[in-house]
């Protein structure tokens, strides 16, 4: 047996297609983001909760809408081999997250606002800032009816470009209305879209009767002069919609936050009603939403629950890094405050002991490792500790160690002295490692 599995030919282990590795430095991007992600939702107070990756494949066919895109084509399921569960890796994250309030009875005691990150999984053509599993990052405000709730929400994100350096984004804001208002809309569509059923391609002819609002969302060229002129859901609000719209917009422009009124924007999913808003890009090509979401007030029902009103958006990470790429905006990603030099490997003890007083005072190091030939030259950890991202290099010399010193070099600001620090008073000059000398 031994034998023959071991004549087997080796086949290469590549990972999935569109499942990509995240490696450093690119990771430490991701977890920069995320830092400034937790800082704002933090002063948002929105609270972290962490859903499973598998859920039942109902829960998204019913919560996201059988002749969605996602449903249709996108989604991942299989069976559990053990009792023949249906199962699905979760292609977006509200329907888990209300699935989980539900469970829970999360909102017994009144609203919650939450976020989450975390891995998606869509099965669609990958291309750059689009990816089969992408991480994003989402927050959802559930039990809040009010119109202050989504300009909360937006002001949030819009907060987000901000804190990252971001300016390339613009908002796009429309009202989808009540279920009523959309079925008068829904069939001022179908009878327009029917009196120009050549002009339609399969795709529209597909949505005719059973999803006519996806027809505005259209990438097809040939259909945009069709659909600009097709009847505006903006013309069947009831006075309700309207007051909860104008609110949204007098919020948003009291707060001083742009935007444009796009009465063809709305979501994928069939479980919005009233806002539904995008923050867009030129930057990134056809790609171009950002970040994006809105009003959710029937999926607590359409998953088994009371009425319950939600609004919420996401975002993908991935995207918005590759934005701020090609923006030419640096992000300043280094985890790492200095890089420990070390001429000698009898030093050995003294530098651990001295990188451990360090990190016990928060300054991030890292220690340069000895080879076969010993601790290698100079000029080699030196290069070692520009690669590595650190601000600082901590020399430890022969004559610093007999003196009982170490020696700070700038590694970053060229222009920054070199100085040396007395290893007795560490705790003293410690904390500057993580500012300026």
């Amino acid at each position: 047996m031994t034998d023959k599995v071991s004549a087997l030919p080796v086949s290469k282990l590549t990972a999935v297609k569109g499942m990509n590795d995240l490696l450093p430095p690119d990771s430490s991007a991701v977890e920069w983001f995320e830092s400034k992600v937790r800082g704002l939702m933090a002063r948002f107070a929105y609270r972290n909760i962490r859903t499973p990756i598998v859920e039942r494949t109902p829960l998204f066919v019913r919560g996201l809408g059988e002749v969605t895109d996602i449903v249709e084509k996108e989604m991942y399921c299989f069976e559990d081999r053990l009792n023949g569960d249906p199962l699905t890796l979760r292609p977006e994250a509200t329907a888990g997250v209300v699935r989980a309030a539900l469970e829970h009875s999360l909102l017994y005691d009144g609203g919650k606002r939450l976020y989450y990150m975390g891995p998606m999984f869509r099965h669609e053509r990958p291309q750059k800032g689009r990816y089969r599993q992408f991480d994003q990052i989402g927050a959802e405000a559930l039990g809040f009816p009010g119109a202050e709730v989504d300009a909360e929400l937006i002001l949030m994100a819009t907060a987000l470009w901000a804190e990252i350096g971001l300016t390339d984004v613009r908002l796009e804001i429309n009202s989808l209305g009540q279920p009523s208002e959309r079925l008068a809309h829904r069939k001022a569509l179908v009878a327009y879209f029917e009196q120009h059923m050549e002009a339609l391609d399969e795709d529209a002819r597909r949505r005719l009767y059973s999803n006519p609002l996806r027809i505005l969302d259209t990438k097809n060229p040939l259909m945009q002069g069709l659909v600009n002129e097709a009847p505006k859901l903006l013309d069947f609000l009831g006075e309700a919609s309207l007051l909860h719209f104008n609110t949204l917009r007098s919020i948003l422009e009291v707060n001083g936050v742009a935007y444009t009124v796009n009465p063809r924007l709305v979501r994928g999913m069939d479980y919005y009603n009233l806002s539904v808003f995008e923050f867009t890009t030129d930057r990134l090509g056809s790609q171009g939403t950002v970040c994006a979401g809105g009003r959710y007030d029937y999926l607590f029902e359409q998953l088994g629950g009371k009425p319950t009103p939600a609004v919420g958006w996401a975002l993908g990470v991935d995207r918005v890094l590759e934005l701020a790429k090609t923006a030419g905006h640096v992000v300043n990603a280094s985890l790492l405050d200095a890089y420990a030099v070390v001429t000698d490997v009898s030093a050995m003890p003294l530098v651990l002991s001295t990188l451990q007083s360090l990190r016990n005072v928060g300054v991030s190091v890292q220690m340069h490792t000895s080879s076969v030939d010993g601790m290698g030259s100079m000029k080699s950890q030196f290069k070692r500790a520009d690669n590595s991202g650190a601000r600082y290099a901590l020399i430890f010399g022969h004559d610093e160690i007999l003196a009982g010193n170490v020696t700070i070099k700038p590694l970053r600001d060229i222009s920054a002295p070199q100085v040396t620090r007395p290893l007795a008073s560490l705790a003293a000059w410690a904390p500057t490692l993580q500012s300026n000398i």
